[in-house]
C-alpha cells in the first residue's frame, strides 16, 4: 500500500528522460501552435478516475497520443509569440529535482536549503543585473503575485492599520500606472480593495512611455479630491512594444510627493545583464519594489519570478501572521521565514532551478545568448524596414519587433482585417507563432525572439513565412505595388 517501488520509478523516469529527449529533438517536426479544437481533449478523456491500476504503459500511450499532439510548443524554435518563454534542460532537470524533493518551503526548518539557497539566488540576481547590494527579496511564483505583493506591501506603507480595520472608512487609495501596463496591475487594484476607479492609467507619450506631467496632474488631482495615491507602477518593458515609462522622472515624483515605486521589469529586467542593456533601465535602482522573470528570458521553466525590495521590513509587516504552530526558535532569532513576506504559506523549492541553470550556463552564457537575441531581433527589424507596404510601429529596445503590413489605398479596418489574415496564415502553418497587440487604436503584429533554441536561420525562415503570408494576401500583386 505504500508508493510505487524505487526500482519502478527508476524504469519509469528513465521512460520519461526518452520522452523528453525525443520531443526536444523533434520540436522543429511539430506545428508550433497546437491545431487542437476547444473540447477536443476533454472529450478523449473519461469522466471518472480509473478503479484499478493502470500500466505505465496506457500512460505512455496518451502521452504520445492525446498529450503531445495536443501541446502549444513554448519550447519550439519557432515560439515568436507574447514573450517566447522556453525552459532550458538544466532548469527542466532542476524542476524535477525539486518534485522529487518535494521541500515545502514554509519555515527555515521546513526546508533550510530552500530558504538559503533561495536568498542566495536573490542575491546572484541582483549582482547580476547590477541593482545596489541593499535590494532584498524572494522568487515568486509569476509576476501577477509578485505586484500584488509589492502593492500590499505599499498599501500597508499608506494605511499603516489597514490590517487591523481594513480600508472602510479610510481616504479612497489610488494607484497610477500607464495606459500600457500589464492587466496584473489592474487585478492587484481590484483585489487589494482599490477597485477598478482606484486605478489611474496616464496616458503614453509617442515613444509609449508614461507622460509625467500628467502623472503629476493625476496625483494633485487626486489629493484635492481627498484620496490618497498610494503607489505607482513603472513599468520597463511594456507587453506591447516593450517600451520603458521614464523612470528617473517618476522615481523624481515618487519621492518628492512620498509614494511607492514599483518597477514591472517581467520581461526587460532581464536584459540588465547585459551592461550595455543597463542604462535603458537606469532609475529601477530607485524603486521600492521591482519585479522580473528568470522564467520569461533566463531560460528557467515557469514558475520564477525575482521580487525585490529595497527594505524587507514593510513587506513583513504586511504579510506576516505566525500562529502558535508555526512559531520556531529560528524565527524568533531572526531567522528568514519566507511565510512572512508573501501569500503563500507551502512555497515551492524554485531556486534550485534557477541555481542549477545559472551554474550550467554561466555569467558569460547567460549574456552570450541575451546578446545574440538582441542580434536577432535588430537583424529582423533591417529586414522588415526595407519590405514595401511594412511598417515598424515602435522602437526595438529588447528583443521584440512591432510591424503590421499596410498596403496603400485600405481603409484602417481593411488593414486591420489584412494582418489578421496574415497571423492566421503564419500559425496554422505550423513553423511559427506569433502574438498580435492592439496599439492606438491599430492591430499589430509582434515577433518576439528569446527562445533559447531560436538560431538566426530560424529568424531569416521567420521573414520568408511573413513575406509568402503577405504574398497570399495579394496573389496578383507584387509587394509594394499600390492598390488603386
Amino acid at each position: 500500500m505504500s508508493d510505487l517501488s524505487p526500482e519502478t520509478f527508476r524504469d519509469q523516469g528513465h521512460a520519461v528522460i526518452e520522452r523528453l529527449y525525443r520531443y526536444l529533438s523533434s520540436l522543429r517536426d511539430r506545428p508550433v501552435l497546437a491545431r487542437t479544437k476547444p473540447g477536443e481533449v476533454l472529450s478523449a478523456l473519461p469522466e471518472r478516475a480509473p478503479e484499478e491500476p493502470e500500466p505505465w504503459e496506457a500512460i505512455e500511450r496518451d502521452l504520445e497520443t492525446l498529450v503531445e499532439p495536443n501541446l502549444t510548443n513554448w519550447q519550439s524554435p519557432g515560439y515568436l509569440a507574447y514573450f517566447a518563454t522556453s525552459a532550458s534542460t538544466p532548469g527542466i532537470l532542476g524542476d524535477a529535482l525539486a518534485a522529487g524533493y518535494n521541500q515545502i518551503g514554509i519555515l527555515w526548518r521546513t526546508s533550510p536549503v530552500s530558504t538559503e539557497l533561495e536568498q542566495a539566488m536573490v542575491k546572484w540576481l541582483t549582482n547580476l543585473t547590477g541593482l545596489p547590494a541593499g535590494f532584498d527579496g524572494q522568487l515568486a511564483d509569476t509576476a501577477s503575485t509578485a505586484s500584488l505583493i509589492a502593492l500590499a506591501a505599499a498599501r500597508e506603507e499608506r494605511f499603516p492599520d489597514v490590517r487591523k480595520t481594513g480600508l472602510s472608512g479610510k481616504k479612497p487609495g489610488v494607484v497610477y500606472c500607464s495606459e500600457l501596463a500589464h492587466s496584473s496591475i489592474d487585478k492587484a487594484a481590484v483585489v487589494l480593495g482599490f477597485g477598478v476607479e482606484g486605478l489611474r492609467k496616464i496616458p503614453a507619450d509617442d515613444a509609449f512611455r508614461m507622460r509625467v506631467s500628467l502623472l503629476e496632474r493625476a496625483i494633485a488631482q487626486d489629493r484635492a479630491e481627498g484620496k490618497e495615491p498610494v503607489a505607482v507602477v513603472a513599468t520597463a518593458g511594456t507587453t506591447a512594444v516593450t517600451s520603458i515609462d521614464p523612470l528617473p522622472e517618476i522615481a523624481d515624483v515618487c519621492e518628492r510627493e512620498g509614494i511607492w515605486m514599483h518597477v514591472d521589469a517581467a520581461y526587460a529586467g532581464c536584459a540588465a545583464l547585459l551592461p550595455e542593456v543597463r542604462p535603458l533601465l537606469k532609475g529601477w535602482e530607485r524603486a521600492d519594489s521591482i519585479v522580473f522573470n528568470p522564467h520569461k528570458w533566463l531560460f528557467v521553466p515557469l514558475e520564477c519570478t525575482a521580487l525585490l525590495f529595497r527594505r524587507m521590513e514593510r513587506v513583513r509587516r504586511a504579510f506576516s501572521i505566525v500562529p502558535h504552530y508555526l512559531e520556531t526558535p529560528e524565527g524568533a532569532a531572526g531567522v528568514r521565514e519566507y511565510m512572512d513576506y508573501g501569500i503563500q504559506l507551502g512555497r515551492r523549492f524554485r531556486a534550485l532551478k534557477l541555481w542549477m541553470t545559472l551554474r550550467s550556463f554561466g555569467a558569460s552564457g547567460m549574456r552570450e545568448r541575451l546578446a545574440l537575441h538582441l542580434e536577432m531581433a535588430a537583424q529582423l527589424r533591417r529586414r522588415l524596414e526595407g519590405v514595401p507596404d511594412i511598417q515598424i510601429l515602435a522602437p526595438t529596445l529588447f528583443s521584440v519587433v512591432v510591424f503590421r503590413h499596410a498596403p496603400e489605398g485600405l481603409s484602417s479596418e481593411e488593414t486591420d482585417a489584412v494582418n489578421r489574415r496574415i497571423l492566421e496564415r503564419i500559425n496554422s502553418d505550423g513553423r511559427f507563432f506569433i502574438s498580435h497587440a492592439v496599439l492606438r487604436g491599430q492591430y499589430v503584429l509582434r515577433a518576439a525572439i528569446g527562445n533559447i533554441r531560436t538560431t538566426p536561420e530560424d529568424v531569416a525562415a521567420f521573414g520568408d513565412s511573413l513575406r509568402e503570408a503577405i504574398e497570399a494576401e495579394s496573389p496578383n500583386r507584387p509587394p509594394g505595388e499600390s492598390r488603386n
